[in-house]
This record gives structure tokens, C-alpha cells and sequence, in this order.
């Protein structure tokens, strides 16, 4: 399953946000780690085709394709070296696909700033330092592991020792493991040691105080006022509609989520009887896909018949589309796209 870990320092609304999200109540206190375990709560991503083929096919389930978000407490200065329990925080920032850092911008009295001030840039900056030297610590046991290994002059070793030297030297240059110059040639090691700051990031600036430092960050971002995103998040479909609200600031989060993990949608009807929605990364063989759905499927995989979304609700019903010769029989290199409608043959 996708996991989102929503990160920052302490009493910036990280719970705020995980509550409007999952619905979910959990504790929400003005005092720094007032969440200690990770709280976890599994969204529905928002999905219009997925209704829209419900709404033709009307089957007795609908399922929707999830997220879960993880509430990771705030994370403070020196973190890495254990400070506020932070290593504790940071280890499970190690378990997410992505993450999800809270930095904030509101001015409050009554909800005291762990650095005594607003000041997202230098909030922004403690984050990252605090994944990359967490990622120092990572990669300087490992490099010792193997200087041994190298110096006998066994050829991967040394080829594995200078790759990670060079990763080393670029984290202590205070950049993150996800820009080095060549990724690709790191991939194995991103892969086998989770770094953390290989995550991809999604910036929520909460508040309309401060303006959000636009050229300190690289990523997506919204400014949003995430207590008032909890208010309306408690909001009846009914309700949203009377005030003019077809898609809140949190279903448009939800999707950059999900497009900033290159993810794509694709759907199986299963005969009329559950119309439901998977998750698979872009561009995935459709025996992958097949997979998904069941393991027998993907060892068993002969051919899927394929069509979109659009032309499918477009006919009415599977059997019109194949009346009209809009169902196509891929094999499994097929190339999975998104909004594609599968019915694998085994």
C-alpha cells in the first residue's frame, strides 16, 4: 500500500492535517510530541472515473484505490543524534513511499513556535538537514563495511566504495541524496539503504500569514489553512455542494500525492459485479498489473482484454464496446496507461 508520512517541527499542524484527511480523531495538544507513535489512517484517492463507471455499471462494490498517511511526530534540531527522540521519528520517515512536510506560516499566541518565531525557511532547512545527516550516519557504516572489501581489490567492492564516498561527500555538502548529479548510477544503493533523502517531498505551508519561500524548495507545495480544511473535511457532500465546493484543497493534495509517486489508475469491472480501482507506477507491464489483482493471475497470464475509461462509458456497457470492436487483446508487455479497464484471461 502507498504510504505519505507527514513530517515537520512540533505544533505546525501535522495532526491538523492528518485529521482532516483520515477523519480520524487523534490528539491534538499545544505541547511538542504530543504524538509519539505514528498514528496511521488509509484515504480513498478521489476519483471521478472510478464514479462515473460505478454511476453506468451500478455493481454491489465500488472500490477505491488507497493512500495511507502516517502522523510522524515533530521532528526538532539534532534530531539525528537522538534529540526529542528523534531517531525514533526519523526511523519511521525510513518506511514511506513519499513525504508529506508541514511547514508553518500562522501566527498564534496561544501555540507556542519550537524555534521561538515564524520562519519557514529556516524550518525548511532544519527538515533537510536533519534527513541528510540521518543519512551521513547510514552511509558511514556501510562505508566501512566495505572499505575492507575494496582494499583487498575485489572489483564490485571498490566500484561500490567509490560510489559511496562520492554520496558522502555530497550529503556532507548539506545536498540531498536525490540530487546528485547521475542518479541512476545510485539507484541500487537508494534501493538496498532507504535513505531518507532520496524521499520525494510535498511542501503544505499552513497559514496565509507569511508568504510561502517559493525559491527554497523544489517539489510541489500548497498553502493551505489546515484548520479550516478540518472544518470542512466534517462537511456533508450536501453541504460542500451548497457552498460551492466540487473539490477540496485536501482531494487536490491527495492527487499530488499520487502524481508525485508517477503513479497511474487503471480498472476491473469483474464482470458487473465490483467495479474497483488499483494503483500501479507508470508505464508497468500489464502482467504486473495482472499481479495486483491476484498472484495466480500474473503466473497464469495468457492476455487481457483491454479499453479506456471514455470509450467505455462512452457504449454503455462492456458488451456494446466489444459489439463495436473497441475492446482490444493485449499480451503481457502491453504497457499499462492511465484509465485503462482490464479483464485478464488466464
Amino acid at each position: 500500500m502507498l504510504s505519505i508520512g507527514i513530517v515537520g517541527l512540533p505544533n505546525v499542524g501535522k495532526s491538523t492535517l492528518f485529521k482532516a484527511l483520515t477523519k480520524k480523531q487523534v490528539a491534538i495538544s499545544n505541547y511538542p510530541f504530543c504524538t509519539i507513535e505514528p498514528n496511521r489512517g488509509v484515504v480513498a484517492v478521489p476519483d471521478e472515473r472510478l464514479r462515473q463507471l460505478a454511476d453506468m455499471l451500478k455493481p454491489p462494490k465500488v472500490t477505491s484505490t488507497i493512500i495511507e498517511f502516517v502522523d510522524i511526530a515533530g521532528l526538532v534540531k539534532n534530531a539525528h543524534q537522538g534529540q526529542g527522540l528523534g531517531n525514533q521519528f526519523l526511523a519511521h520517515i525510513r518506511e514511506v513511499d513519499a513525504i508529506l512536510e508541514v511547514v508553518r506560516l500562522f501566527a498564534d499566541a496561544n501555540v507556542s513556535h519550537v524555534e521561538g518565531k515564524i520562519n519557514p525557511e529556516r524550518d525548511i532547512e532544519t527538515i533537510k538537514m536533519e534527513l541528510i545527516m540521518k543519512d551521513c550516519q547510514t552511509l558511514k557504516k556501510i562505508i566501512e563495511e566495505v572499505k575492507g572489501k575494496a582494499k583487498s581489490g575485489e572489483a564490485k567492492a571498490q566500484k561500490l566504495f567509490e560510489l559511496l564516498e562520492k554520496l558522502a561527500n555530497w550529503l556532507n555538502q548539506g545536498n540531498l541524496a536525490k540530487e546528485i548529479n547521475e542518479p541512476q548510477n545510485y539507484q541500487d544503493i537508494f534501493n538496498q539503504l532507504q535513505l531518507l533523502s532520496t524521499k520525494p517531498i510535498i511542501y503544505i505551508f499552513n497559514g496565509t500569514t507569511h508568504t510561502p519561500p517559493k525559491d527554497k524548495i523544489s517539489g510541489p507545495w500548497l498553502q493551505l489553512d489546515l484548520k479550516l480544511e478540518e472544518e470542512i473535511s466534517e462537511l456533508s457532500g450536501q453541504e460542500l455542494k451548497e457552498l460551492g465546493l466540487i473539490e477540496s484543497a485536501l482531494d487536490r493534495l491527495i492527487k499530488i500525492c499520487y502524481d508525485t509517486l508517477n503513479l497511474v489508475t487503471f480498472y476491473t469491472v469483474a464482470g458487473g459485479q465490483e467495479v474497483r480501482a488499483w494503483t500501479i507506477k507508470k508505464n508497468a507491464p500489464i502482467v504486473v498489473g495482472a499481479g495486483k489483482i491476484h498472484r495466480d493471475f500474473q503466473e497464469k497470464f495468457i492476455k487481457a482484454e483491454v479499453i479506456n475509461w471514455q470509450p467505455l462509458l462512452n457504449c454503455g456497457s462492456w458488451p456494446q464496446a466489444r459489439e463495436k470492436g473497441l475492446i482490444r487483446t493485449e499480451g503481457k508487455d502491453y504497457l499499462l496507461q492511465d484509465g485503462d479497464v482490464i479483464e485478464i484471461k488466464i
